[in-house]
């Protein structure tokens, strides 16, 4: 029997993308046992009016994905992404595959409102991992107040719970060093006068 094949699907805006970023992704591995993860940057996040260029945020993506076989950027056309349209693109790429779409805590807070729910949660499987402003016993309630349940939801605490995007903007702005910032980020931003100016 053909086992099926296990894909991770890690959706944000990574700007830019961060060590707590990759720790994740390396703790949704093992926890939901997946065979390969695509981190999917979105070009043009609904809820954030200032992020630096997709091109920049994919190739800083590329180069920090690098030392990790598994771990695949992908691009799709899509400005922003909803169930209707972009699982359908997922599917036909990943035919004959268990999805698992990683998203953090904050996230999971909004993802009973999301509409066609039942669509994604038919066929695929949720990973939500722990912010620093939830525990899992809250997010436990969380998930079991969605109106439509996953195939299977998984839980973890991430090691990196205190990186933020916006910190390591800020020290590549002061060009500072600081915890969670990777080094080729670092000098691909230095090299591109990246956020230079934080609006």
């Amino acid at each position: 029997m053909i086992k099926t094949q296990r894909i991770g699907i890690y959706s944000g805006t990574f700007n830019p993308v961060h060590a707590g970023h990759i720790a994740f992704a390396l703790q949704s591995m093992k926890v939901a046992k997946l065979d390969k993860l695509y981190f999917l940057p979105e070009r043009r996040p609904r809820s954030k009016k200032h992020v630096e260029h997709f091109g920049h945020r994919v190739a800083m993506l590329k180069q920090a994905v690098k030392p990790h076989p598994k771990f695949e950027v992908l691009e799709l056309n899509d400005v922003s992404f909803s169930i209707q349209r972009t699982l359908p693109k997922l599917e036909i790429m990943f035919p004959d595959t268990r999805l698992v779409f990683i998203v953090g805590s904050d996230v999971a807070e909004h993802i009973g409102q999301w509409d066609y729910l039942e669509r994604l949660f038919a066929t695929s499987e949720i990973l939500v991992g722990i912010r620093d402003i939830h525990d899992a016993e809250h997010l436990q309630g969380v998930i079991a107040d969605w109106k439509v349940q996953p195939l299977q939801a998984h839980i973890l605490e991430s090691h990196a719970a205190n990186v933020s995007s916006k910190k390591v903007r800020e020290a590549l702005q002061a060009r500072t060093t600081i915890e969670g910032l990777l080094a080729s980020v670092a000098r691909y931003s230095d090299h591109n006068w990246l956020y230079v100016s934080l609006a």
